[in-house]
């Protein structure tokens, strides 16, 4: 076929009409293969229920008295999003390790000069959620919803001096039996549960932006608290148990970068 100037003005009207066609279809906010990274500050707020507080002194029978409880904080958040089409990612929760006290309230009533802290234990909640983003995916402003499943690890946990006293074991033993103890130590089993998630994306650029998340997490410990005790004629171990169900709502504000 010859190249005349008419099938040239043909060509270019059609190259033109295709680009007008590509330039008006909306850029995707995310798409499929799209990773995108989160950071910023976290904050881990347990809405600790326990149980009471079940001693087990060998041969002097069992006792439950109290509950723990344990407080908030803030570390530095890291997730990390897979975009599988542009509706669905894959998400998962990181951070710096978290430090929580554990508290037993029922102690200033027991005595003025003792505070509530009996322990403390640091922890790291991976978390993987499939979130469904909500918006057209050419949104600057993209919702989100998701569910998936956290893995709750405890560890460098420690006693205070509160916990590793006598008359505190003993009134948590029902009073009127231990007299010394010694070695007191505590671990807090993992945790495997549930999560919830909910949170938002706004695009100030085209791979910058801010992200707000909030997480409802299933996480239930047994703390175990073991210490070497003198109680009458009996000199060994005494175990006291306790199950808390610390199911945080964990919220975490800041920047993310899509690439």
């Amino acid at each position: 076929m010859l190249f005349t100037k008419e099938t040239f003005k043909q060509s270019m009207l059609a190259i033109s009409v295709a680009g007008s066609l590509v330039a008006a279809q909306p850029a995707l906010a995310y798409e499929g293969g799209d990773f995108i990274i989160k950071a910023g500050a976290a904050k881990v707020a347990p809405s600790s229920d326990s149980t009471n507080i079940f001693v087990e002194i060998p041969a002097l029978g069992d006792s439950g008295v109290g509950g723990v409880n344990a407080d908030d904080d803030t570390q530095l958040g890291l997730s990390f999003t897979y975009m599988l089409d542009n509706k669905f990612g894959m998400e998962l929760l990181a951070a710096t390790p978290f430090e929580h006290d554990i508290n037993l309230p029922i102690l200033p009533s027991v005595n003025s000069a003792l505070g509530e802290k009996i322990a403390s234990t640091k922890h790291l909640p991976p978390t993987l959620t499939l979130n469904y983003y909500m918006n057209n995916p050419s949104s600057k402003f993209q919702p989100y919803i998701g569910l998936g499943i956290n893995y709750t690890v405890f560890f460098e946990e420690k006693v205070t001096s509160n916990l590793d006293n006598a008359a505190v074991i003993d009134v948590l033993a029902g009073g009127g039996a231990i007299t010394a103890i010694s070695s007191t130590d505590i671990k807090l089993d993992d945790s495997f549960g549930i999560a919830l998630h909910a949170g938002f994306d706004y695009a100030l650029t085209d791979n910058v932006g801010i992200s707000f998340s909030y997480y409802k997490i299933d996480i239930d410990t047994e703390a175990k608290v073991a210490t070497t005790s003198t109680a009458g004629t009996y000199t060994g171990p005494v175990i006291a148990t306790v199950d808390v169900d610390i199911d945080p709502s964990v919220l975490m504000l800041g920047l993310n970068y899509k690439f």
